[in-house]
């Protein structure tokens, strides 16, 4: 094999032990490309993150203990905005010599400011599951704007799996984008790194609605286990531009925007949105970075998909402007076409624009109803 697993390698993965759930795997944990990982029935307070390079991660968090939380309760526990928690995921994995992994948050879980990193036995980095690996997983939680509630089962985060060099080639990306229309209604376009540099959009799609969405300071707790349960106007503000067009965005604020450009993704290709160039200084533009394949595309979705971008700045307040390349989306092979599509059972709406989680009901500015619901 060369390229990402799809659903189907997945599910051989299962089958062959190299996945090893240690309770029943939910069919909705298999994504197109990806796998959904669960909490375990603890969370584990600490008082700083880490890295266990020199030993099992048991063994290396016990110091930095303060709290332990049953995550196994009915109402679960309450995890508060700025601490640092840990949990080993009910995944544990014994990959073969040939295949790597790599680990993103949920899309979920970005847009609600919820940071997430994988951690691993004796592995000196965070999101990289090295060729071979055998062993359990855990997750570092940070929630960034909100108190959350989490129970164990619930999915904050999925892993990609890799064989060979999957990276898309420059000369093919170009071609491609031009056959395949996957940026429809753009003129230009600029490829580097088998990826796409992406601009912010600043425009609304309808006159009155919002360009993005703030975080507020003053937000109830956020309770995972309800879907579309939570009013967004408690947890967000609306944001619009200045007269000018531009945008201040304020130091250590969360901002929910979109990208200028509206993408596709076809069926044979995975893309994952990465930081564009660490010299516009310390602007996080994304948490949850994984494409699958169908994204924006079929007859479904003529005009493709908006990407969806959570925005942090630090330092110092950040002015953009509409068009501003602000990400690039990073494109590789799958092993071949993916039989199922972003967009299908447990995956998110297509056509989506402007969108907040899952966890909230539709907002009451404009049409802003389209919500993710990976």
């Amino acid at each position: 094999m060369n390229g990402i697993l799809t659903h189907r390698e997945i599910g051989a993965l299962l089958e062959s032990g190299a996945i090893c759930p240690r309770e029943p795997l939910q069919p909705v944990q298999r994504q197109p490309t990806t796998l959904d990982l669960r909490v375990g029935p603890e969370a584990l307070a600490i008082r700083a993150g880490f890295l266990p390079a020199h030993g099992p991660v048991a063994e290396q968090v016990q110091p930095l203990v303060s709290e332990r939380l049953d995550l196994a309760r009915p109402d679960g526990a309450v995890l508060r905005r700025g601490h640092v928690y840990l949990a080993r995921l009910l995944e544990d994995l014994a990959l073969p010599p040939e295949l790597r992994a790599r680990a993103n948050p949920r899309s979920s879980t970005g847009r609600i400011d919820v940071f997430t990193r994988t951690v691993l036995d004796r592995h000196d980095r965070f999101d990289d599951i090295p060729a071979g690996y055998h062993g359990p997983v855990w997750l570092e939680i940070v929630p960034r704007s909100f108190d959350i509630r989490l129970r164990a089962g619930q999915r904050l985060n999925q892993m990609r799996f890799l064989a060979g060099d999957a990276l898309v080639s420059d000369e093919l990306l170009t071609r491609r984008v031009h056959e395949q229309d996957l940026l429809p209604g753009s003129e230009e376009h600029t490829v580097d790194d088998a990826s796409l540099l992406l601009g912010l959009s600043l425009q609304p799609d309808e006159p009155g609605e919002p360009v993005g969405w703030r975080a507020r300071h003053d937000a109830p707790v956020l309770d995972l286990a309800r879907e579309g349960g939570h009013d967004p106007a408690a947890f967000f503000d609306p944001v619009r531009p200045d007269a000018d067009g531009t945008l201040t965005l304020r130091t250590e604020d969360f901002y929910i925007l979109a990208s200028c450009e509206r993408l596709r993704i076809p069926p044979d290709l995975a893309a994952e949105m990465l930081a564009y160039d660490v010299g516009m200084g310390e602007l996080r533009t994304n948490y949850a970075g994984f494409f699958d394949p169908g994204f924006g595309w079929g007859q479904d979705s003529p005009r493709g998909a908006r990407a969806v971008l959570e925005v942090r700045p630090h330092d110092v307040p950040f002015r953009v402007h509409h068009g501003q390349p602000i990400f690039r989306l990073q494109f590789s092979h799958t092993v071949g076409p993916s039989e199922r599509l972003y967009g299908g059972a447990g995956s998110a709406y297509q056509n989506q624009g402007l969108a907040l989680a899952r966890y909230f009901r539709a907002p009451a500015v404009g049409r802003g109803a389209d919500y993710l619901r990976k």
